[in-house]
């Protein structure tokens, strides 16, 4: 998988690099803003309470 997608990738290595990272920053930031939340909605809260 990851050599495949290494071989498609256009440029020399410092830009298949770049081209990686940037790819993996919008991966972590769509996370973070739409799937995490929409997930967090379909879990019910957890209630939790401490007995003194």
């Amino acid at each position: 998988m990851y050599g495949a997608l290494w071989r498609i990738l256009p440029g020399p290595v410092w830009v298949r690099i770049l081209i990686l990272i940037v790819l993996a920053v919008a991966v972590l930031f769509a996370l973070v803003t739409w799937v995490f939340p929409w997930v967090d909605s379909l879990m019910g809260p957890q209630e939790g309470t401490v007995n003194a």
